[in-house]
């Protein structure tokens, strides 16, 4: 079966020179996994925008009136990192309707991908560390409003814990949050989720997929959920500026099997967002969420 995907890439914002958010990696992902032949011209999408009601679900009125109006203050501006334009708005709302879309389609489909979302850092009332709303959070939200599931887990192995996933989601018992990140890294404060397995900088192959073989039958165990949402992070790299850990391209592409031949064994539908990576180089970037996709797509 086509594997199914989602591209917001023609959605860009306009940046400083020299920033750190390496906006361009959409556009360079798109086009390579339609040059690959791994995605079919026909199963790349574009998403709608995420409705209002369906942010909402997760989001203070103030806070969506604010990023849509342009009147958020310079220090939440410096919260989020990035600047506010009318673009960012708009790719904001489209990234949204991305994980929306394909976290629909996964329940029909099996395996689905956005290119983009996994914005795990964005709490109801404010975005930070790149992110601006939390599509994640939104997705399960909308299928629970929309009786499409009831549960729910999210396998977070973006480098960086997901702060916002986990406060939304604090004490709500029908959705798992599992995230495996680094112990030192960035949010400084973490939020406790369901599960946490924090990792020593320097941690490499052996002793990543070790420790994620040890909790992922676990988690999927407990978490009895009627969907996976699952941020494939391609900042755990060993060649990524912010992630402090070093996997190899063979290892992340053994963690994203691991993930879903275990969601496979047990018939639960995955949704996969692309989440961070910052390579000193784009290209390794590329090629790490590139092979998310080639994984992805043998599903």
């Amino acid at each position: 079966m086509p594997l199914h995907c989602w591209t917001s890439a023609r959605y860009t914002i306009p940046l400083p020179a020299g920033h750190r958010f390496p906006i361009e990696k959409y556009a360079l992902l798109r086009d390579a996994v339609l040059a690959s032949g791994l995605v079919a011209p026909s199963t790349l999408h574009e998403p709608e925008r995420a409705s209002l009601d369906a942010l909402r679900l997760v989001h203070t009125e103030r806070y969506i009136d604010a990023l849509v109006t342009g009147t958020l203050s310079d220090a939440e501006q410096r919260r989020i990192g990035l600047p506010w334009s009318e673009f960012l708005v708009e790719r904001s709302f489209r990234a949204v309707g991305g994980t929306c879309e394909a976290a629909r389609a996964a329940l029909d489909y099996g395996v689905t991908m956005n290119l983009a979302g996994g914005t795990h850092h964005a709490f109801p009332d404010h975005g930070e560390g790149f992110c601006v709303f939390n599509d994640v959070a939104v997705a399960i939200r909308m299928l629970q409003r929309d009786r499409r599931i009831r549960r729910a887990a999210v396998i977070d192995l973006d480098v960086h814990q997901g702060n916002g996933t986990h406060a939304i989601f604090a004490d709500d018992h029908s959705v798992f949050t599992f995230s495996m990140h680094g112990g030192r890294n960035f949010p400084f404060h973490k939020v406790p989720g369901t599960l946490d397995v924090e990792l020593a900088d320097g941690t490499g192959d052996e002793a990543y997929l070790g420790a994620l073989a040890e909790n992922l039958p676990g988690v999927l165990t407990a978490a009895a959920p009627d969907l996976v949402i699952y941020l494939a992070g391609s900042d755990p790299h060993e060649g990524d500026r912010l992630g402090r850990l070093c996997l190899t391209f063979d290892g992340l592409a053994r963690r994203d099997a691991m993930v879903l031949d275990a969601c496979r064994e047990v018939g639960i539908p995955v949704a996969v967002t692309i989440a961070g990576g910052y390579g000193r180089d784009i290209n390794d970037t590329v090629r790490a969420h590139v092979n998310t996709v080639r994984m992805a797509r043998s599903y």
